[in-house]
């Protein structure tokens, strides 16, 4: 995703209702489902929740927790985290319960069925203990200072009633500040004025997924971009950072959001919700951010220096808003009609990802937010990172496939060449147009044809976009998006008037021009340094060799367990830190301690061509500032 690590994902969250035709229980069908959270009744690190359905007459009821959710294209099965589940009927009594899998649970005589009941064990801080954890935007915390509540984490759905209304009561105590967009319909204190009940409502169990709360000691501000009205809530355990700090670089960034999309329909509110991972063991490490249609979940190391942090939050968060475009406005059948357990997926990731983080890096350089070198050194960075994976890959093929080998292992180059896609296809539009064209505005024309009640066929969206543009258009998206031939990315910026040059771009103490500067033996569940270390200034100063096995980091050891929560935060070290490295070279140990310089690496950089012809200038402006 945006450039924090890697391994950082985030994804495209969207319209969810039922497309099949199932048989629906006449009387609870009109039911509003009551459900009630009691975060000011946690016992043992675990949140009681109750769901009580109303009375059905049929006599099997089948009730689940999401195995995947919208936006992050792999398996997080949150029924794992479920304990205690019981079925109740109207006399205390319980009834019989089947669990199939991990997910779901079969009631028997469900037309007895009183209310459910169970608990709910977060995900934050059993990151490093188990395999195939929630990415963490899209997790739940539980601690006395704050509960990131991802509402698909806690409550489920009956599979005949996905689209009846829920009430949602949320008890905590009275000093928790709350910030949620879901409607909130009314208060309640109780007797003694230590726990306050706010009550929401969604129309349906989309709406449940689709906006996450966060309840806590937190620092909230709003602030209005135009007529939207922007929340940003933030929690820094250690008050590193807070919503005030960061206010004014947020306004700046969704300012310019709104000026380069125009026309586009927007929301009348959009949430940011910042969590700072400090540095535990049970803190998050999954660093990154989930959108929601009018909100985005954003997990970052509570450790990075304000600007980095700035810096950090407009590409994370101009991603994440950048999909009310598409998928929001623009998406198939298989986003439309989202199955949380047996999900399939559309072919076009390149657009939902690929697009949006396209969208992220460009609108930054045409609203003056970044210079054109930096915005031609991100594209290039973009390119190298993308070498990293299949480059032969079929697009719309790892798309449809993403949860299964060998398309897995290739998701994150979504936000590499899918946005080098978005690029090529950019330069292609405002060339064949003259500049009247772009990639923003066929993605508003697929917007006004579609908008988010009408989902596309995911077979047909090729054609129709080859129908809606032009030739090369068309010829481009077989031969590189669905053939997967490798793109020459030269000749799109020979159109652009750009050459290339050598040029040392800033870049972080775990990578370097080649990627990360690291590699893992996992037979001797070692990590050491690779090649690529050579490529960074910082360590190639250093008594640092290849192959050099790190065995602990500032007096931790590092291990594959431990690895995600230490090199996330190296990538946060800055200059004028002291370190302190345990290496293990040819069988001996090698104590290194020092002090961090800025860390460099010499990539091959695009520069404007001063003997360009004026027609390539022009389409360079046209592309560049419109």
């Amino acid at each position: 995703m945006n450039k924090v690590l890697t391994l950082l994902l985030v994804g495209g969250f969207l319209v969810s209702c039922d497309s099949a035709k199932q048989k629906v229980d006449d009387s609870a069908v009109n039911n509003t489902i009551v459900t009630k959270v009691k975060l000011s009744d946690v016992s043992d690190d675990k949140v009681p929740v109750v769901i009580n359905p109303g009375r059905f007459t049929e006599e099997t009821v089948t009730y689940r927790l999401p195995k995947v959710v919208q936006g992050t294209y792999s398996v997080s099965s949150f029924g794992r985290f479920v304990d205690n589940f019981k079925a109740l009927d109207y006399d205390g009594a319980p009834l019989a319960v089947s669990k199939s899998d991990d997910n779901t649970w079969v009631i028997s005589n469900a037309t007895q069925l009183d209310k459910i009941t169970y608990d709910v064990n977060d995900t934050f801080d059993i990151e490093l203990t188990i395999e195939d954890v929630p990415f963490s935007p899209a997790g739940t915390n539980i601690e006395d200072a704050n509960y990131v509540l991802n509402l698909h984490g806690f409550i489920g759905y009956f599979d005949i009633l996905k689209n009846n209304t829920y009430s949602l009561d949320v008890t905590a105590p009275a000093n928790f500040v709350r910030t949620s967009a879901l409607q909130q319909v009314n208060s309640t204190s109780s007797s003694d004025g230590t726990q306050i009940t706010t009550s929401y409502l969604a129309q349906r169990y989309f709406e449940i997924t689709d906006n996450p709360m966060m309840y806590g000691k937190l620092d909230v501000e709003e602030f209005m971009v135009g007529d939207i009205k922007i929340v940003l809530s933030v929690y820094s355990p250690n008050k590193v950072h807070s919503a005030t700090s960061l206010k004014s670089s947020m306004f700046k960034m969704m300012e310019a959001q709104k000026a380069y999309l125009g026309d586009v329909n927007s929301t009348p509110r959009y949430d940011i919700y910042l969590y700072l991972s400090e540095n535990s063991e049970t803190a998050p490490t999954g660093f990154g951010a989930l959108e929601h249609h009018t909100s985005t979940v954003v997990v970052l190391p509570e450790a990075m220096a304000k600007t980095e942090l700035e810096k950090t939050m407009t590409d994370v968060v101009a991603h994440e808003f950048f999909h009310i475009v598409t998928p929001l406005s623009v998406h198939s059948e298989d986003v439309h009609y989202f199955d949380y357990n047996a999900p399939t997926f559309s072919k076009h990731l390149w657009m939902y990802e690929g697009v949006t983080e396209y969208f992220a890096q460009h609108f930054q350089v045409y609203e003056g937010l970044m210079t054109e070198e930096e915005f031609y050194n991100t594209m290039k960075g973009k390119i190298a990172t993308s070498l990293n994976f299949d480059d032969s890959m079929s697009f719309t093929t790892m798309s449809e496939n993403i949860l299964d080998a060998p398309y897995a292992g290739n998701y994150i180059n979504v936000y590499s060449k899918g946005a080098l896609i978005g690029m090529c296809i950019d330069i292609l539009m405002r060339e064949e147009s003259n500049g009247t064209r772009s990639m923003l505005s066929l993605m508003k024309e697929l917007s006004a044809k579609y908008g988010k009640n009408k989902p596309f066929e995911d077979e047909n969206l090729i054609e129709e976009i080859s129908a809606m543009t032009y030739p090369s258009v068309a010829q481009f998206l077989e031969t590189h998006v669905v053939n997967g031939t490798p793109i020459d990315y030269d000749l799109f910026f020979a159109k652009v008037g750009l050459i290339e040059k050598g040029v040392e771009v800033p870049t972080s103490y775990i990578q370097a021009g080649s990627g990360f500067i690291f590699d893992a033996d996992q037979t001797k569940q070692q990590i050491y340094f690779n090649n690529g270390m050579k490529d960074n200034t910082f360590w190639a100063s250093q008594n640092v060799e290849v192959n050099d096995v790190i065995k602990a980091v500032n007096g931790t050891e590092l291990t594959m367990e431990s690895a995600q929560m230490i090199l996330g935060q190296m990538y946060g070290w800055q200059p004028g830190t002291e370190i302190e490295l345990t290496l293990e070279r040819k069988g001996e140990t090698v104590n290194l301690k020092t002090t961090l310089t800025p860390a460099f690496t010499l990539q091959k950089g695009m520069t404007n061509d001063p003997d360009a012809a004026k027609a390539l200038i022009d389409l360079r402006n046209s592309w560049l500032k419109g």
